[in-house]
């Protein structure tokens, strides 16, 4: 296949770009910053999706039979300061690449939506930051394209994603740098409960959305069904690195308002033929694993 991937140094789209090279796809990247090519790795594109020029100058030169588009500011936090940056880098660049696809054909259009999302009937409906607000209406945008002009849209909702090459400051990675720096990890109270799916459980999902038949317009939850708090989670992390280092619970304050919620597995199952396989002890050992080979060969 020929495929475009928006926001392709995120964490998702890094994995996914991996994978989609090593099964001989064509993959072309777009990221904000210019990206060194290398051997065997996707072309790269500098553009911001957010800007419709730059996504149809896109869209013109490579023609992507499937698109997944990841690109987008990442970041749950309910300050004020967030609604215009994650306006413009969400929902506009999401409408720029549905009227793309819309205009010149592809084959599929992957969404990625959020878990932070309001559950349409099963809540109030209010999104709890600005960043689940522009998911939200990204997804209704997409359902509308797939409702009004027939745009092949799948959607696909990643809950608690971890593994390997995730951003310093989330809490997984956060936890094993210090553990390995011999630093006690600063912490919450550790009682928030979350869904946590193993990124390369995620992958196999959305690699399957790119052709399974008869999906279009369908919205499908990943994860494993289960909720497991942050104590819980960090103390399998303690575990794996092995250390002797008590984590500072209580220290920083919790975030309100979390949305605790399992995925339903049900229709990814049934549909996509895709279910998390991945335990989270068997995850957070090879993150450790991965963490531990980067902090031992020097890099930062």
């Amino acid at each position: 296949m020929k495929v475009l991937v928006t926001g392709g140094t995120g964490f998702i789209g890094h994995h996914l770009c991996q994978r989609l090279c090593h099964d001989g796809s064509e993959v072309h990247a777009t990221s904000r910053q210019t990206q060194k090519h290398v051997r065997g790795g996707p072309v790269w594109w500098q553009a911001n999706m957010a800007e419709l020029g730059e996504a149809r100058r896109i869209f013109t030169a490579v023609a992507p039979q499937v698109v997944f588009h990841l690109a987008g500011s990442v970041g749950a936090r309910p300050d004020l300061d967030l609604v215009l940056p994650t306006y413009h880098s969400l929902l506009t660049s999401t409408i720029n690449v549905l009227l793309m696809a819309a205009e010149t054909g592809c084959s599929r259009v992957i969404l990625a939506s959020s878990f932070t999302e309001p559950l349409f009937g099963k809540d109030d409906g209010v999104p709890k930051s600005p960043y689940a607000a522009a998911k939200w209406a990204s997804s209704v945008y997409g359902r509308m394209f797939h409702g009004l002009y027939q745009t092949p849209v799948v959607l696909l909702r990643p809950f608690m994603a971890y593994g390997p090459a995730q951003a310093a400051s989330k809490l997984v990675p956060s936890v094993i740098n210090s553990l390995l720096k011999g630093e006690p990890p600063r912490l919450s109270s550790g009682r928030v409960k979350a869904d946590w799916v193993y990124i390369a459980d995620v992958i196999d999902a959305f690699v399957s959305a790119a052709t399974m038949p008869g999906i279009e317009g369908a919205s499908f939850d990943l994860g494993t069904g289960e909720l497991t708090s942050i104590r819980a989670v960090v103390e399998q992390i303690v575990k794996a690195v092995g250390s002797g280092i008590e984590p500072m619970f209580g220290v920083l304050p919790d975030r309100p308002d979390e949305n605790e919620v399992a995925a339903p597995t049900g229709p990814a199952a049934e549909r996509l033929k895709w279910r998390a396989t991945t335990s989270l002890e068997e995850g957070i050992r090879r993150t450790v694993q991965w963490y531990r080979a980067k902090l031992d060969g020097g890099e930062s």
